[in-house]
């Protein structure tokens, strides 16, 4: 079947590009034909392995030339943009988001002048306008005139999808694929959100970190006044809401993500957990431990990893090992959070017994200096780091956040955050216990390689490719094509008196199109194939 997968790279925010996860996924998937669209510009070298074409759409690029649309269509683009702005700030019109959304994407097909109308000077009074309007949820205070100017260019490039090139039913043209799969969310979901209003093309979602939760931690020190982030986060929510309801199925990368997708208004029964697979199963345990009992911390230095945890947790171990030690793996992520650590480390008289590394070449080197793995963060929403330790055969200890306790599950020991002497009190039952060390290390490891390889991923999908092409029959728009593959099932192709030549189109986009076969008929070919053989 042909699929598209649709992504963003190079994104000045949060989001990273996946394009070793999509490697992965289409390398173990041959059998499909593979379509990258991605919003913004590839990397430099050789598309993913089964990746046939790749197409693009600079998203924070400067914006594309063009003429404005004339008086009697820049009057409609207004109406819709409207709409869209009404739903962003008026919280008793959020329901019309999706109707401003697919209005602009209407016109936008019909003479592709959305970028330069969205950056013309009656769309920023038309913003403006209702920006101030009475009611207007501004978050915090009046939007300034330099204010409407930055929402309307951040607005244009999230909105760019809308005019993209990829509509057609061609082979490259996301009409004329089997099914959609968006990667990452936000922005990328909005060509998939088009691709099934206008063709009925099915897509998946999956959420390696959620893209809405993203944008809020990154919004908290973007460089835009309030007014404007509240603006772009209303915007990025509602397109969540919409993306989790149209969404055949949504793959979050574990099951703490399904609480915000459910709070989105994902239904439960179209989500299904899917990890992230790492090739790193198959890379050997560690080494022997260093003789020094060692504690080694790997993570962003800044205080929502909660480095402090460690020391203070050090501290209290010495009293008991004096000759235990710490080792910090990362870069400094807060300014001027290393030189506080360092103080901190001082001031708990840590002396030399703490050393701060930087960052690794390699994260099994992490491991190998170790006795034992701490993770301290305050909130943990990926599992690469923690899957990644637990391959290396060390005994984890984790602060109960997030996602640590569904991937440690037994195989590590959890404590409270913010409790130093809950951490010093597991470390310590780890360093004087050297079989249940190797113990917890080896049910760790032996977990992360059953849970986390790249096989029950590319499993996973290859069942939810399939069920959905067999849910949702989707033919070519138009009469005479050849229709595609998996759209009926196979005794609808079995020779029988009146069978048509070509099947019907479906009678509306977005709604699997009825089987049209006689059943009588079905059970007589049925019959006669049987009395052949």
């Amino acid at each position: 079947m042909r699929v598209a997968l649709l992504t963003e790279s190079n994104q000045p925010n949060a989001q990273r590009f996946a394009s070793a996860w999509c490697g992965r996924l289409t390398g173990g998937l041959v059998e499909h034909e593979f379509r990258l669209f991605l919003l913004g510009r590839a990397p430099a070298g050789e598309p993913p392995r089964g990746v046939a074409a790749v197409r693009e759409l600079p998203l924070w690029d400067a914006r594309p030339a063009g003429r404005l649309p004339g008086p009697h269509r820049r009057r409609r683009y207004a109406r819709a943009y409207e709409t869209l702005v009404r739903a962003l700030v008026l919280p008793g019109e959020r329901a019309s988001f999706a109707a401003g959304l697919y209005g602009l994407a209407e016109l936008a097909a019909g003479d592709g002048g959305l970028p330069v109308f969205l950056a013309s000077g009656h769309a920023h009074r038309v913003l403006e306008r209702v920006w101030r309007s009475p009611g207007a949820d501004t978050a915090a205070g009046q939007p300034l005139v330099r204010d409407v100017l930055v929402a309307g260019d951040l607005l244009e490039q999230v909105l760019r999808p809308l005019s993209a090139p990829w509509y057609g039913t061609g082979p490259d043209g996301l009409g004329g694929a089997d099914l959609c799969h968006v990667v990452g969310g936000g922005p990328a979901a909005l060509p998939a959100l088009l691709a099934r209003r206008l063709h009925g093309v099915p897509f998946v979602v999956t959420e390696h970190g959620l893209h809405l939760r993203e944008r809020y931690a990154s919004y908290r020190t973007a460089p835009y006044r309030w007014p404007v982030r509240a603006l772009l986060l209303a915007f990025f929510r509602l397109l969540a809401e919409e993306t989790y309801r149209q969404a055949a199925v949504l793959t979050p990368g574990s099951a703490h993500d399904v609480s915000w997708q459910r709070r989105c208004g994902a239904d439960p029964e179209r989500i299904r957990v899917v990890y992230e697979g790492t090739p790193a199963v198959a890379r050997p345990a560690a080494g022997p431990e260093p003789e020094r009992p060692t504690l080694v911390w790997a993570g962003a230095l800044e205080p929502g990893r909660d480095p402090e945890l460690a020391l203070h947790a050090l501290a209290r171990i010495r009293t008991e090992l004096p000759g235990a030690r710490l080792r910090m793996y990362g870069e400094e992520a807060a300014p001027g959070y290393l030189a506080h650590c360092r103080q901190v480390a001082e001031r708990l008289g840590l002396g030399g017994a703490v050393t701060f590394e930087g960052r690794p070449d390699g994260t099994a080197e992490i491991w190998e200096a170790g006795t034992v793995v701490v993770f301290s963060a305050l909130a943990r929403r990926g599992s690469r780091l923690l899957v990644d330790a637990m391959l290396s055969g060390r005994a984890v200890v984790a602060t109960e956040a997030g996602v640590a306790g569904e991937v440690l599950g037994p195989s590590g020991l959890l404590v409270p955050p913010r409790s130093p002497q809950a951490l010093a009190g597991a470390c310590l039952a780890l360093l004087k216990d050297e079989e249940r060390r190797a113990r917890l290390g080896l049910a760790g490891r032996l977990r992360a390689q059953e849970r986390f390889a790249v096989e029950p991923v590319v499993t996973a999908f290859r069942e939810i490719y399939l069920e959905l092409v067999s849910r949702w029959p989707a033919f070519p728009a138009g009469t005479g094509e050849h229709p595609r593959p998996f759209a009926r099932p196979a005794e609808y192709w079995m020779a029988g008196p009146g069978r048509p030549a070509s099947p019907p189109a479906p009678s509306s986009a977005g709604e699997p199109a009825a089987v049209a076969a006689d059943t009588e008929e079905a059970v007589e070919a049925v019959e006669a194939m049987a009395e052949a053989v």
